[in-house]
Formats: structure tokens, sequence, C-alpha cells
């Protein structure tokens, strides 16, 4: 076997043998965290502990499929993906489609199947914004706006229903996706600094992220309202220890932390398994984004670098910002652990994410092979590095 293809197949081995134990550890961790709950409002105590599995095997089948699909199809239709999406946010605030949890409308209810297209928002964002970020120099002004439309318009829904966390989220993935491309510099930094500016004015805008920024500040002002829930997490880690309380053995599950299947599991976690699991947890991530970034870096096309470079940087981005926050390290904010946190929609979207990456490296493994025969890379990768030749057709 070719040396590249051998490296690139090691690389992705051990990319999904660590992806594979997050998923195991986050199931476990999911019913530890839920049973009692799941009991006292569903009356059934693996209430959680199955439908995350359910979602599970519909994830890892999409993502299957994700991975057999060329590159060139998902960034073809990224726009026709990404103008579905804006059209599925806008439903959230259709009467009788929509379901306002604490006060956001950020689920679409259709059938009795809930679906939060917020989190799909953020990848295929990303697919709708590769070409224009490549192909900028060569666009017309009608092109540029009709690519800015449904990117714009999906950003604009999410800080009205609001979801300010998924809207920093897609922020950040357009700067880091623009930065890795040949959008022109003069424009980037022009519109980083405006799209900072922005970002910090609605942060600003609204009085309750105000009060949460405050809060993270000193949480002990506040105990029993605004601080309250990050210092029931501050209470699970001290409870931890070093090496846990046993799994199954959380207080602070008890109806104490808000969430503690989903966005405080990570606090869940630091309770049962002490500073040992949180060790481990963040070690697991590391390394998911350090196989993910060597398989990224493996890419000898702009498209496939650009998209899979992105992904594994948004999945470690999330990651890290979850953990952030239950550890007090940032203000609260509703973003949950990637493929730990209870949650189909995330998980459905972080393995969509994940399919995509395997495509790029199921790509590049294959044109290795054919590069012997001199097969020209240029028919069909139209966002190939300057300079280079590109024979991309998957």
């Amino acid at each position: 076997m070719n040396t590249k293809q051998a490296i690139l197949d090691k690389n992705v081995k051990y990319f999904i043998a660590i992806l594979s134990l997050i998923v195991a550890l986050g199931i476990i961790m999911v019913f530890s965290s839920s049973y009692i709950y799941a009991k006292e409002t569903f009356g059934s105590s693996a209430y959680f502990f199955y439908r995350q599995l359910i979602y599970l095997s519909i994830s890892v089948g999409l993502c299957f499929i994700v991975s057999k699909t060329k590159v060139s199809f998902w960034t073809k239709y990224g726009f026709v993906f990404q103008s579905l999406m804006m059209i599925l946010l806008i439903l959230t605030f259709v009467p009788g489609l929509s379901n306002k949890v604490n006060g956001a409308s950020r689920w679409l209810v259709i059938g009795g199947f809930g679906l939060q297209p917020g989190e799909f928002s953020k990848y295929t964002i990303l697919l709708a914004c590769i070409p224009f970020f490549q192909k900028f120099n060569n666009l017309t002004r009608n092109e540029i706006i009709q690519y800015a439309i449904p990117v714009l318009g999906s950003l604009l829904v999410l800080v009205l229903q609001p979801d300010f966390g998924t809207f920093s989220i897609c922020f950040i993935i357009l700067a880091a996706a623009c930065f890795l491309s040949e959008f022109p510099r003069k424009y980037f930094y022009s519109s980083l600094l405006v799209g900072i500016i922005g970002v910090i004015g609605i942060l600003f805008a609204e009085p309750y992220r105000v009060k949460r920024l405050f809060t993270y500040l000193d949480p002990w002002k506040n105990p029993q309202t605004s601080g309250f829930q990050i210092i029931q997490s501050y209470l699970a880690f001290a409870n931890g220890s070093i090496i846990g309380k046993g799994l199954g053995n959380s207080v602070e599950k008890l109806f104490y932390l808000p969430e503690a299947h989903n966005d405080f599991i990570f606090s869940v976690i630091g309770e049962e398994l002490g500073f040992i699991g949180v060790l481990s947890m963040a070690c697991l991530f590391l390394g998911l984004i350090y196989f993910g970034l060597r398989i990224c870096l493996a890419m000898t096309t702009s498209t496939r670098f650009i998209l899979s470079g992105t992904l594994v940087l948004a999945i470690g981005i999330q990651a890290f910002l979850n953990m952030g926050v239950v550890l007090g390290l940032l203000p609260t904010k509703g973003l949950n652990l990637p493929f730990v946190s209870s949650g189909g929609s995330s998980l459905l979207a972080n393995f969509f994410a994940i399919g995509l990456i395997l495509s790029c490296a199921r790509a590049e493994k294959k044109e290795v092979s054919l590069y012997s025969s001199s097969y020209d890379r240029q028919q069909e990768d139209l966002f190939a590095r300057k300079g280079e030749s590109s024979f991309s057709t998957y």
C-alpha cells in the first residue's frame, strides 16, 4: 500500500476509535445522569438511554451514507441545503409547528418528532460558504447576494429565536473557513472586525445575556437564582474530587443540577468519575481533534482541506466551550457536549459532520491510487489550491 494511504488509514482508524470511546462513554453517562429524572417524569428510568440508542443508530447510518457520498455533491448543493435549513429555521416561529423551550423557539415538532434545525445549520452554512469563499473574485454582485441570503438569513433567525450559542458557533465556523480559503484578506479582516462588533452588540442587546455575564463574574451574588446552575456545577466537581463518587452515585443530578443529562452532563462526569474522568474526557476530545487535523493536513485539494479542517475545529470548539461553561471558565450558555449529551438533533448533526470528514478521507485515498495513472485532477475540483494540480472527482 502507498505510504500516504497507510498513514491516512492509520489516522482514520485512530479517529474512529477515539470517537467510539467518546460515544460509548456518552451513552453510559446519559443513562447514569438521567435515570432518576426519567423515572419521575416518564415512568421509565431508561427513557433517555433508549432514545439516545435509537438516535445513535440513525446517526451512524447517516454518517455511513454521507461518508460514501462524493464531497463534490455536498459542496455543489450546499447552497440548496442551506436554503432548506433557513426555511426550517423560519418555521420554528409558526404556531403549531414550533415548540418553545425556556422562551426560545428553536424546535420544530412534526408528527411527534422534534427537530432543532440550528444544529444542522452549523454545518450546512459551511457547505454553502466554501464555494462562495473560493470563487469570490469571480462572482458578480447578484451572485454574491444570492449566496449571502440563506446564510445571513439563517444567522438572523438564530438571533431572533434566540439561540446565541448556535449563532456564535456558526460565526466561528464561517470565520475559520474564510481564513483557510482564498478569500481576499483585505475583505476578510474588515468583515471579521464588523462581525465581532456585531456579535458584541447582539450580546449586550438583551438584558438576560448581560445578567449571565455578571453572574459569570460573581455567581454567589444570586446563589438561588441566576447563579444557581454554575454553583451546583461547582459542587458536583468538588464532590467528585480525584476519583469520583462512583458511577451512578451523583447527588447533583437529583434535581439540583438543571439539564444534568444534557448541557451539564460534564458536571455529572466530574462528580461520578472525578478529576480522572474529567481529564480522560478532555484527552479524548484532544485526541479526536489531533487525528482529525492530521486527516485534514493530508488533503491535497483546498475544498477537502477547508471542509475537513473546519469541521474538526467546529466539533472541538463546541466540546471545549461546553467544558469551559460547566467549569465556570466561561459565561453560562446552552451548548451541549458533542456525542455525549442527550439529544437527537445534536447527535445526527455531529455524525453528519463526521461523515463529511470520512468522505474527504475516502476521496483522498482514491485519488492517491489514481494519481499514478496521470488522472486529470482539475476536471472537477473547481476550488483546488492555487498553483496545485487537483484531481478530485470525489
